[in-house]
């Protein structure tokens, strides 16, 4: 785990990782009630702040560190906020929370993003299926102009069913 966590933290995270249905456990990820298990979201500028059924909302404030030498951030570092939106808008659906494996992702990138500046991600889960899911997200920013946009198919990744 990236944070240290104490033992009474990690029985809790458990507790919740067996009752929480994915909505649940995602809306715990956004209350900081569970410790991060990477240090991904730190290090890309991601804050979920909005999950429902089907739906997870993402506030994104890429750093330089994220930009290409062209000064705006990197088509690789859009494409995993937007794979982290399709994931986790899958994830929602399901009874408990699971962990999504992409088996593609497609990706229009529309405009340039720039660094410092706070974006939104919008993943939606359109085919919530049992085996196979389908998801978009839509990376916008303040004034509500997409910049990027994605589709997605994804599995849940079955080493951590319960």
């Amino acid at each position: 785990m990236s944070v240290e966590a104490s033992p009474e933290a990690l029985r809790e995270a458990a507790e919740m990782w067996s009752t929480l249905s994915g909505v649940e456990f995602i809306r715990a990820m956004r209350d900081r009630r569970l410790p991060e298990i990477s240090d991904i979201s730190d290090y890309i500028g991601q804050v979920v702040t909005e999950a429902d059924p089907g739906r997870v909302d993402i506030s994104w404030t890429p750093a330089e560190k994220l930009c290409n030498p062209g000064g705006i951030v990197h088509g690789g570092y859009i494409a995993m906020i937007l794979d982290n939106a399709v994931c986790l808008a899958a994830s929602s659906t399901c009874d408990h929370f699971l962990p999504m494996l992409t088996l593609n992702l497609n990706i229009d990138y529309l405009r340039g993003v720039r660094a410092g500046e706070t974006y939104t991600v919008t993943g939606t889960c359109v085919h919530p299926g049992a085996t196979r899911m389908v998801s978009n997200a839509v990376l916008a920013g303040a004034d509500g102009r997409p910049l990027a946009q994605a589709s997605a198919s994804v599995i849940p990744n079955r080493a951590f069913k319960r």
